[in-house]
């Protein structure tokens, strides 16, 4: 075991010190892109890491956005394999997206992910801001995934599922370009679009996607002119 604490178990320390041992951090993965799915993962890493320091394998564990893909892909395939973590991963599809919001849609994979985690958490570490929904309590940290190992490693999980999913889909629909700018709005994807449309797992509510709404005299923009006297 390597020594890694620093302070990034600062918040996990207070609340196993504390005698909350099951501390879950959750993160989620494409609020952003016009395509594809919003993925959350929650993971749970255990409370001996405190005194015997992170596995040598998952130093550097960090903000997914911080990591290339490859050590992405080796941390997501460390933590997924030892027993000690507990993890569980929810999503919620573009069609979904479309329909709650994007807001919603991220909370409800947040939820599911939560859900899926055996035990229960007792406590939940949540990027960014609150969120109503969970059903446990919970600690909001802004840049959470820079600042918790529990919510980066969720980062990872979260981030690496959706890209993989995200090559699924580049397989199923080559011309939009997937697999390398996985649904965000690049300039080769907007060129896809105005090429060939959306596909089905395009966000239909979000601009460029969003048809435009004419005002309610049917100009384009600005005010009618004034009459004359």
């Amino acid at each position: 075991m390597a020594k890694d604490i620093g302070d990034r178990f600062a918040y996990e320390r207070v609340l196993w010190r504390g005698g909350c041992l099951r501390v879950a951090g959750v993160d989620e993965a494409g609020r952003g892109p016009l395509a594809g799915p919003v993925v959350a993962a929650a993971v749970m890493l255990p409370p001996e890491w405190l005194s015997e320091g992170l596995p040598e394998e998952l130093v550097g564990l960090n903000d997914s956005k911080q990591l290339g893909a490859a050590l992405r892909e080796r941390f997501f395939a460390e933590l997924t394999a030892r027993d000690e973590v507990r993890w569980g991963l929810g999503q919620v599809d573009a069609e979904g997206v479309d329909r709650l919001n994007i807001l919603q849609a991220t909370h409800r994979a947040m939820r599911a992910a939560v859900a899926r985690l055996h035990p229960t958490p007792q406590r939940l570490l949540v990027d960014g801001r609150p969120v109503p929904t969970l059903l446990q309590p919970q600690t909001a940290i802004p840049q959470g995934d820079a600042c918790s190992y529990s919510i980066a490693a969720a980062s990872v999980l979260a981030k690496v599922t959706r890209d993989r999913l995200m090559l699924e889909f580049d397989r199923q629909w080559p011309a939009y370009g997937f697999a390398r700018h996985k649904g965000y709005g690049t300039a080769q994807h907007l060129a896809a679009l105005a090429a060939h449309g959306p596909c089905p797992i395009h966000r239909r509510t979000f601009a460029p996607l969003r048809p435009a709404e004419p005002d309610l005299f049917g100009a384009a923009s600005g005010c009618p002119p004034a009459p004359h006297p």
